[in-house]
């Protein structure tokens, strides 16, 4: 597929989600795609290798969340191939982003986009969530195709601030997850995603511990 076609497929998207983008950002996200697709053949970054389809289900369905990100410093988790997390960063310059990942091959990749795009609000951690030790906690982490919920508030629990927000990406929404959360969280709202172009459905999980409901509404 050629580049000048999924321009037309990231412009169509971002009119359908009502998204008003720079043509700066535009190219950015295209340079960021090509990248992924190029790195994703020798270091297996996605699952998703139809070009046809790569714009709906990696830009468009990373700026979904758009709405609920509200922190000025958000943690991607099991960053991947940079999904949520640069798309994000591109699209809100003036808020920084730490993209975390176990897999060393990940965060090269990682690290070179954020060479190549400029994304000078974006720092690239190698390690595990366990393991992590930042200055600060986290008011927001974001999870995309990473771990079950429980897995998730567990490892990364000591990461998010007391009164802070998961933002979990998922697929159909996962009722047995949510079942097996511990005790002390909870979701605290569900929302479901409309990404054009890309089949299935999806799904936003806002968690938080289960007392932090009145406090997180301020974030």
């Amino acid at each position: 597929m050629s580049y000048p076609q999924w321009q037309d497929q990231l412009r169509r998207g971002l009119a359908a989600m009502d998204l008003a983008l720079t043509e700066s950002q535009q190219q950015q996200l295209l340079a960021f795609l090509a990248l992924l697709d190029k790195w994703n053949k020798a270091y297996n970054l996605t699952a998703v290798r139809d070009e046809r389809v790569m714009v709906a289900r990696q830009l468009l369905d990373s700026l979904s969340i758009l709405p609920w990100v509200t922190t000025d410093h958000l943690l991607d988790v099991g960053a991947g191939g940079g999904l949520p997390g640069i798309p994000l960063a591109i699209v809100f310059p003036d808020k920084q982003f730490t993209l975390l990942d176990s897999n060393g091959k990940k965060t090269r990749f990682l690290n070179q986009c954020v060479l190549e795009l400029g994304l000078k609000n974006v720092r690239v951690i190698h390690g595990r969530a366990e393991q992590c030790q930042p200055e600060q906690p986290f008011h927001q982490i974001s999870s995309r195709a990473f771990t079950a919920l429980e897995n998730l508030v567990s490892w990364c629990g000591p990461l998010l601030a007391e009164n802070g927000q998961f933002l979990a990406m998922k697929g159909q929404y996962p009722h047995d997850e949510v079942s097996a959360l511990p005790a002390g969280w909870q979701v605290e709202s569900s929302h479901s995603l409309q990404v054009p172009g890309a089949d299935g459905e999806r799904h936003l999980l806002i968690v938080t511990r289960a007392d932090s409901s009145t406090a997180s509404a301020t974030l």
